[in-house]
């Protein structure tokens, strides 16, 4: 699976598996500072006390582990990576919904919904992180696309993301770190459909395969 577009302003977007890319790459993407290298995409992974009692050099083994980086051959269903014009530019954690531990506890998840939270066949886009100097060039917006493309390739039924919704007029504009779980337009231009609003700035947003 490769993803290829044209960005935004211009430039490539590739995006591959997180596997077909050097955990160098990754680290690149995530960088040394923030809320991206603190948490090394394991918020979801583990419970609340589980999560605390980890430090970076544990969260950031599990996120190898999990995404196999630099082995074109691991079986890892962990993770895409976006390369703008040849170079690591953005991430977006998607795998089944039943991995994300903390997925199963969300009211905002479960809200009016009667699924089965063991459903392996439906998978979650949890998180998406675009390396500074790379942003506002279309990197979230390529991976939300090409996530569903992943997920199908590896079996998935539906995917599903949980965005926040633009802040009402007069309220300023949403803050980049509170965009990690992506915005409603990023799951909307890769076909995603509104299919329930929990809460006044989140929705669920879902893509049937």
């Amino acid at each position: 699976m490769a993803v290829q577009e044209v960005g935004e302003k211009g430039g490539e977007i590739v995006v591959v598996p997180a596997n077909e890319v050097s955990w160098d790459d990754l680290r690149a993407v995530f960088g040394e500072r923030g809320v991206p290298a603190w948490c090394q995409c394991q918020w979801f992974k583990f419970p609340r006390r589980e999560m605390d009692a980890l430090d970076r050099a544990a969260r950031e083994d599990h996120l190898r582990e999990q995404t196999g980086c630099g082995d074109p051959h691991a079986t890892s269903t962990s993770g895409i990576v976006a390369l703008f014009d040849g170079e690591p530019a953005g991430w977006c954690a998607v795998e089944p919904r039943a991995a994300y531990p903390r997925l199963r506890t969300s009211r905002l998840v479960w809200s009016d919904r009667s699924e089965d939270p063991d459903d392996a066949s439906v998978w979650a886009v949890t998180c998406f992180v675009t390396r500074k100097g790379f942003r506002q060039r279309g990197i979230g917006t390529a991976l939300a696309r090409a996530a569903a493309g992943f997920a199908r390739e590896r079996g998935a039924t539906a995917v599903e993301g949980y965005p926040l919704l633009p802040r009402p007029a007069g309220a300023g504009r949403n803050g980049s770190g509170d965009l990690f779980v992506g915005s409603v337009g990023m799951f909307e231009s890769a076909g995603f459909r509104e299919v329930s609003r929990p809460t006044e700035r989140r929705a669920v947003m879902r893509l049937d395969l």
